[in-house]
């Protein structure tokens, strides 16, 4: 038998490749994970119950100055730095500096402590450190008077500004946790919703606010 030649060709039905595209993309757009840039994670301190001095005030002994240029130079106390791993140390000893103990008491309402308090309250083995290597009268009043500012250039790298603000949070971490028997990581990993642990990082904290200042980058080149 011939076969007939007005039979029609098949066709796909195609009716459903709709939905079966529309079902592929809802499926890598819940699977896909896109990067994106987070930036600094940066937690803010509560609003205080009191002025805050503005550290433009401060009397230029109290106030340890870092800045960063176009060219990720470094220039700390008004002398250049080549190596940003120093930076903790310095900041260490300009926060224990104690060059001129005050005994007013500062910080929020109910917890206000003086530098001469703060000293007191500190272990043997700091206290004659302080006495032996620092106590200059051209460093930090004390603690509580102490501030570190960092201004980067708008030039500078991600990478140099992490850097050196991971410095000052080492070195912050280092006086705490010695003032309280702990290393900087064993204070850093502790737990704040365990009352023990939430006991030693006040002791460790009080009466030494961690007091850094992010200026406002300046201009490249500036």
């Amino acid at each position: 038998m011939a076969r007939s030649k007005n039979r029609g060709s098949q066709e796909v039905n195609a009716g459903s490749m709709a939905d079966i595209a529309f079902l592929l993309l809802i499926f890598f757009l819940v699977t896909t994970q896109i990067a994106t840039n987070k930036g600094l994670t940066l937690l803010l301190p509560p609003k205080q119950e009191e002025d805050i001095p503005d550290p433009v005030k401060q009397q230029e002994r109290n106030i340890f100055k870092i800045q960063v240029n176009s060219l990720n130079k470094l220039m700390v106390e008004g002398e250049t730095l080549d190596d940003p791993s120093l930076i903790g140390d310095m900041v260490y000893d300009f926060i224990l500096n104690f060059g001129n103990i005050s005994d007013v008491e500062k910080g929020p309402t109910g917890a206000k402590v003086s530098d001469r308090q703060t000293y007191e309250s500190l272990p043997a083995t700091m206290k004659a450190y302080i006495n032996n290597s620092l106590r200059s009268d051209k460093s930090s009043d004390g603690p509580n008077a102490a501030i570190v500012s960092l201004k980067a250039d708008r030039g500078s790298s991600y990478e140099i500004f992490i850097q050196i603000l991971d410095q000052l949070n080492a070195a912050y971490n280092r006086v705490y946790g010695e003032r309280v028997g702990l290393t900087d990581e064993e204070f850093r990993k502790l737990n704040r919703n365990d009352p023990r642990d939430l006991d030693l990082y006040e002791r460790a904290r009080s009466g030494i606010p961690k007091a850094i200042s992010i200026a406002e980058p300046s201009k490249v080149g500036g």
